[in-house]
């Protein structure tokens, strides 16, 4: 079962995630959005966006220290424990704190606006539950786990985590972490699986070529016109 659950079951998420992306660029391309409601309802959104995107940047920047990372290089570089767990509560309760806060007003919006809740698909309902999942486990983990447990996740998850990359997992690193961790990392590996059909995709698109294209040109409505008189400024006096 460890196999299964901590070899077999990444490794066919993470082929689903390569795969279904580039099946999906190339066949539904014009579905490669985040099907935006801004036009429906500003007020929620302009609440809700910043605190989530910005909240879940600073989730996955801390991921990428916590588990790609190694903890000899962070001792090497003269970064204490204590130190380093210092910075993972405060900073990562704060950001998961305002990823929660934000993910909770864009599920409340979605969920009472009229014209935001008809264009919801069932893939957005299956998502945003897989997505809250994550976040509440992973906010779970930085705080409960820190402050109370003495799991040190960067000689467990962390290990397990960078073998699967170097085709050397160690599925009884992970079959001997708490509970909250082993739960954490299923719900994340299966949101893997689930990303490319979702409106998630638009993480993966920068409008770069908004930096090549071509002026658009637009004519003032003060143009004169063959036949007519440019108006005059002021009272137009008879």
């Amino acid at each position: 079962m460890n196999e299964i659950l901590w070899v077999v079951f990444p490794y066919i998420c993470l082929t689903v995630f390569v795969v279904g992306h580039v099946w999906r660029y190339r066949y539904d391309k014009f579905g490669w959005t985040t099907r935006s409601s801004q036009l429906y309802e500003t007020r929620l959104l302009r609440w809700g966006s910043p605190l989530f995107h910005f909240g879940i940047l600073a989730v996955f920047l801390g991921h990428v220290m916590g588990l790609g990372i190694p903890k000899s290089w962070t001792e090497a570089a003269g970064v204490s424990e204590g130190l380093y767990h210092f910075f993972a509560v405060s900073i990562g309760a704060v950001a998961g704190f305002c990823t929660v806060v934000g993910m909770t007003i864009l599920i409340y919006r979605r969920r009472t606006v009229g014209p935001v809740f008809s264009a919801t698909t069932v893939m957005d309902k299956v998502m945003y539950l897989f997505l809250a999942t994550v976040i509440l486990l992973g906010l779970a983990n930085t705080v409960v786990a820190n402050l109370v447990g003495d799991y040190d996740y960067r000689e467990g998850v962390s290990v397990w985590f960078r073998g699967i990359f170097r085709f050397d997992p160690h599925p009884e690193l992970m079959a001997d972490a708490p509970l909250t961790f082993q739960l954490h990392g299923l719900v994340a590996i299966a949101l893997f699986a689930l990303w490319p059909f979702t409106r998630l995709v638009h993480v993966f698109s920068a409008p770069l070529g908004y930096l090549t294209r071509p002026y658009i040109v637009y004519r003032s409505r003060d143009t004169a016109r063959p036949g007519t008189h440019a108006p005059r400024r002021g009272w137009d006096n008879r």
